[in-house]
């Protein structure tokens, strides 16, 4: 985990938030090269969840909602995690997290499972109260307006139901999605970005008659897969399983399954897919007094749909992604670290170089070549500094498929040199065959 942390803060990846003025605990900034992959990211989401797809449907909502949103949700209830505190050193957890505990977890179990203070070492716990983790702001210039910063961008999604239903009509089933920035304050982040106080999300709220349940469960969760693994390029054998038992089970949810993904930090949840069955639509139906019914078309039958929601955290997911890519090899004996990312992830396509950067004529002719590439792909980066060789190491770091070298040779026959990233391989290639 050191060492990918360290490559994110070298190479312009992630660093940690307001670093300047000795950082924010549970927050991350991403730099140049971190929001670059975060963006092809949440673009082959879209890309494959919505844009490829005839029954999806997106929406952008707004990040502070009406308090009554939270409340019919249950979120103002039962958003709770229960935190302990160190009465030796008064810092704060999450009780659940010190050990193997559900999340009904009492003071008695953490004592006689002989936990100690993570900080202090100490075993002197107080009694475990239950905490809201949503983040409360006040709307507009009376202190008394409570609202909150969204803990999830699902309801965003339900609020929206029947506006898309009575703009778009879309046959049953169908889904909504919607990706954006959430917030938890959580008692205590940890792991670098897996657990922070700001992130993003990448939900989906699929909308189904409550009798094919089942099958669409099961489908939905062959799609999560192949995305998870032949579009982020995540290994099958680090991707698991994991069917929540019911009182680890969110409050709305009738049946849950983690995917989790082997982490430095071990097997962690990357996401997860819910069968909400109608308890989202019939709170809103309850509390609004709208009706919430689909009337399937042709037909006199309607009901309220049910909901099988798959959620992924835009930043696990990335730190997935960059444990997956991080490998370190041997080349002639000197050691490498490369990103091995895949093509369409990689922050940049192609690296072009000068062999020589003293030389007018091999620069000019490599500007030529790095201005057609960057008009053809985009994410395309130039690099003249040092020589050649490290080069190659700064560009395997980042994850660069491809270094482009323009030498002398390529001044005679219009070749240039393509260096591979994972097998260090080169071969010689005309300009218009990039």
């Amino acid at each position: 985990m050191e060492d990918i942390v360290s490559l994110c803060k070298r190479r312009g990846f992630i660093w940690q938030g307001s670093d300047v003025y000795g950082g924010m605990a549970g927050t991350w900034d991403f730099g140049p090269l971190g929001t670059t992959l975060k963006k092809k990211v949440t673009d082959a989401w879209w890309k494959y969840w919505v844009e490829d797809r005839e029954d999806m449907f997106g929406v952008d909502a707004a990040i502070i909602m009406n308090p009554n949103v939270w409340r019919a949700s249950g979120h103002t209830e039962t958003f709770n995690d229960p935190l302990i505190e160190c009465k030796e050193c008064h810092n704060r957890f999450r009780a659940d997290k010190l050990g193997d505990f559900p999340a009904s977890v009492t003071r008695e179990q953490i004592e006689a499972a002989g936990v100690k203070c993570p900080k202090c070492g100490k075993m002197n716990w107080s009694e475990i109260r239950q905490f809201n983790g949503m983040f409360q702001t006040a709307v507009g210039v009376d202190e008394g307006n409570i609202a909150y910063l969204r803990p999830e961008t699902a309801q965003g999604i339900f609020t929206n139901y029947k506006n898309v239903v009575d703009t778009i009509y879309p046959d049953l089933p169908f889904g909504i999605a919607q990706y954006g920035k959430a917030f938890r304050n959580e008692i205590s982040p940890r792991d670098f970005i897996f657990r922070s106080r700001e992130f993003s999300q990448m939900e989906i709220e699929y909308f189904i008659d409550p009798e094919n349940w089942e099958a669409e469960f099961d489908k939905i969760m062959g799609e999560c897969h192949d995305f998870l693994e032949n579009k982020m390029g995540l290994k099958p054998e680090n991707v698991h399983e994991l069917d929540v038992p019911a009182e680890d089970r969110a409050h709305y949810s009738k049946r849950t399954i983690d995917i989790e993904f082997d982490y430095p930090i071990g097997c962690e949840e990357l996401m997860g897919i819910a069968y909400r069955t109608d308890f989202d639509l019939g709170n809103i139906q309850r509390e609004s007094g709208k009706n919430m019914e689909y009337i399937v078309k042709g037909s006199d039958k309607r009901f309220v749909p049910h909901v099988i929601e798959p959620s992924i955290g835009v930043e696990r997911l990335v730190m997935a992604i960059l444990t997956t890519a991080y490998t370190e090899d041997e080349i002639n004996g000197e050691k490498r670290i490369v990103l091995a990312l895949p093509e369409d992830l990689a922050p940049y396509r192609f690296c072009v170089s000068p062999l020589l950067k003293n030389k007018p004529e091999l620069v000019g002719k490599a500007r030529e070549v790095y201005a057609t590439l960057r008009a053809k792909y985009g994410n395309v980066t130039w690099d003249d500094s040092g020589n050649i060789g490290k080069r190659y190491r700064k560009q395997d770091e980042i994850g660069t498929p491809k270094c482009v070298v323009i030498d002398f040779d390529t001044l005679e026959d219009g070749t240039v040199t393509v260096r591979d990233r994972d097998t260090t391989e080169q071969v010689r290639v005309k300009i218009e065959e990039l």
